[in-house]
């Protein structure tokens, strides 16, 4: 947080501007009578000289699958918007307020965090902070539009399939996915059990290597070659199919990062392929735990309709194969890399126009699961992953490069991120 203003001030900041029409529909419910009291707490620990952490006094909003004590958790859902209160924090709220951060709230998301693309019909679509006209990303929509509106510097999501890497990669800011139980147990609704992860959206790498710093418990250590990073793309569909644009602004950051020495190679990277191969012809694993925790409410009156259609789609899939082939390919993709990291385009296309795909289920379905086909595939390879914004010539795009690597290498991971920023913010 910036030390020069009191955590009272900053409090009131980020509440001004989750009023503002920028921020429309960012966050489902605003906790503002507790922010200003844990803001004052704050001050009083900062002036005695007290302060619990590096960022006590700093805002921070939760996906709304985390429980907030006082408030029910929508889970992005009319079915579940009067529900009942919950009892208490979920633990990783409780943790963070020990450490001093002030909750603002609990942003919007897609229906039970079971979309790509960000658009909520019952709460309202978060404002893509780039062109209103586009799709936030999803599901932690309300996360990345809060972090860019200046709501809160930092943003909890998870994510499971991609939905805090594309949020953030079309709306312009940082999304880190963590690697699993990196902060301990997951405390929040699950869509996928197996695949779920939490994820930190913020404008810059400093913000979430400053909580990872405080909040990681699951640390892996990682052995260093003793060399300089270095970064492989995949060969194949990973670049081949990316849109023109997307692939020129690809284009441009390697050509930064090799000016500036970093090794970057291509190459194929087979237990991507084969990951790839295996969610083509088996259905995802995502897919299916999401049926077996929601598949009842398909024929619910106040469902999405596009909620409704993925559920009914994956009614019937059998994910035996996929459990069987998961760990011999999660290791195998480690040994491939051997100490890289994956460097790829985080969506291969720019955020589609709300509009054309509410005109068209089937349009709405294919862009869905084209938004997702890179960062599903890594999911299911147990990669923790950050997608860091681009921009030409000072102009954010809605377009991010994606760093990923081995369950484990979190901090290495967001240290080389920082070195990727340096050379292309």
């Amino acid at each position: 947080m910036n030390t020069r203003s009191s955590a009272a001030e900053s409090c009131q900041q980020s509440l001004t501007r989750a009023a503002t029409p920028a921020a429309r529909s960012a966050l489902i419910t605003t906790t503002a009578a507790r922010a200003v009291r844990e803001a004052e707490l704050s001050d009083v620990r900062r002036r005695a000289g007290q302060a619990r952490s590096e960022l006590d006094g700093t805002p921070i909003v939760w996906k709304d699958l985390f429980d907030l004590n006082g408030n029910a958790t929508t889970c992005g859902s009319a079915l579940s918007a009067g529900g009942p209160a919950a009892l208490s924090d979920s633990a990783l709220v409780r943790r963070a307020g020990r450490l001093g951060l002030v909750t603002v709230g609990k942003t919007n998301l897609s229906e039970f965090a079971y979309s790509g693309l960000g658009i909520n019909r019952h709460f309202g679509t978060p404002v893509n902070p780039i062109d209103p006209a586009l799709v936030p990303g999803g599901s932690s929509s309300g996360s990345a539009v809060a972090v860019t509106a200046g709501i809160a510097p930092l943003a909890i999501g998870t994510d499971t399939s991609g939905s805090v890497r594309v949020p953030a990669a079309f709306c312009g800011c940082v999304g880190f996915r963590a690697s699993p139980n990196r902060y301990g147990p997951n405390d929040f609704t699950p869509l996928s059990p197996t695949l779920d992860c939490v994820g930190i959206l913020a404008r810059t790498v400093a913000s979430i290597r400053a909580f990872d710093r405080l909040l990681a418990v699951a640390c892996k250590p990682r052995p260093d070659s003793g060399g300089p990073p270095r970064f492989v793309i995949p060969a194949g569909e990973w670049i081949d199919d990316c849109t023109p644009e997307v692939r020129a602004a690809f284009d441009a950051t390697i050509e930064v990062l090799r000016g500036h020495g970093l090794s970057v190679s291509t190459r194929r990277v087979v237990a991507l392929d084969a990951a790839k191969q295996m969610l083509d012809s088996h259905g995802t694993i995502v897919g299916a735990e999401a049926h077996e925790r929601y598949g009842h409410l398909a024929s619910a009156a106040g469902i999405e309709p596009a909620t409704r259609r993925r559920l009914q789609s994956n009614a019937h899939v059998d994910i035996t194969p996929l459990r069987v082939a998961m760990p011999t390919l999660r290791q195998q993709f480690s040994t491939e890399l051997c100490g890289a990291l994956l460097l790829c385009p985080t969506v291969r296309h720019e955020p589609p126009r709300i509009d054309a795909l509410l005109a068209s289920e089937a349009v709405y379905d294919a862009v869905n699961a084209s938004t997702l086909r890179t960062t599903m595939a890594l999911s299911y390879l147990g990669t923790c992953g950050i997608s860091l914004p681009l921009n030409a010539s000072g102009r954010p795009l809605p377009i991010g490069v994606l760093l990923s690597a081995p369950a484990g290498a979190d901090a290495y991971l967001l240290a080389q991120a920082a070195l990727v920023t340096r050379y292309t913010s």
